[in-house]
């Protein structure tokens, strides 16, 4: 259930008549609470450290193999917000188009980190309409070596369909997202990268 802050926050990336500013500024916020709570759903382990006044603390960092993987073009708008909670993941891309009257997905352009099928894999795709694209993702991923139940979906918008869809095909994967609603805002990487 999203929060009065989150619904607050979506208004602008639903709203036909939002500046880019204002849609920009809110998708921004709503990506980086979703990507924290990605990471939140990642292996950690226990770490200490030495103060600046020479005293022990005791905290967590995350363990080797996690990554990210952007389905290209709407989701590189998510990349940005990974990087900035952690600076040093690899991300891999994924380009896959639908034909817009079969609403089929095809893939043209995938490229992981080598060792992928060992790592953690945060897929970042801001609207989840159809499923299709992202089930084609993940096919892809799983062609690479990838366990579907290691894959953490990262997505602002949701229809009910497209998360039934997905997890009817990958009922391991992990969705995370902000909004679950009838109606998504399929205009997301356009407004969001200025081409509307």
């Amino acid at each position: 259930m999203a929060t009065e802050l989150q619904r607050q926050d979506s208004m602008p990336c639903h709203n036909r008549t939002a500046s880019r500013g204002d849609f920009m500024f809110s998708a921004d916020r709503l990506i980086r609470l979703v990507v924290e709570e990605g990471l939140n759903q990642l292996p950690y382990k226990e770490c200490m450290v030495t103060t600046p006044t020479g005293h022990k603390y005791e905290g967590v960092k995350f363990e080797k193999g996690n990554c990210g993987v952007s389905i290209m073009r709407s989701g590189e708008a998510m990349e940005q917000g990974l990087r900035d909670c952690c600076r040093s993941i690899r991300i891999g891309k994924i380009l896959i188009q639908s034909d817009e009257e079969t609403q089929r997905a095809k893939v043209y352009y995938a490229k992981f980190p080598p060792d992928i099928y060992r790592r953690k894999v945060l897929l970042m795709y801001p609207i989840l309409s159809t499923g299709n694209t992202v089930i084609e993702a993940v096919k892809v991923l799983i062609e690479h070596g990838v366990q579907p139940s290691v894959i953490i979906l990262l997505s602002l918008f949701s229809t009910p369909h497209g998360a039934k869809s997905i997890i009817q095909e990958f009922p391991e994967i992990t969705i995370l997202t902000t909004e679950v609603h009838p109606v998504a805002p399929t205009h997301f990487g356009q407004k969001y990268f200025g081409t509307d």
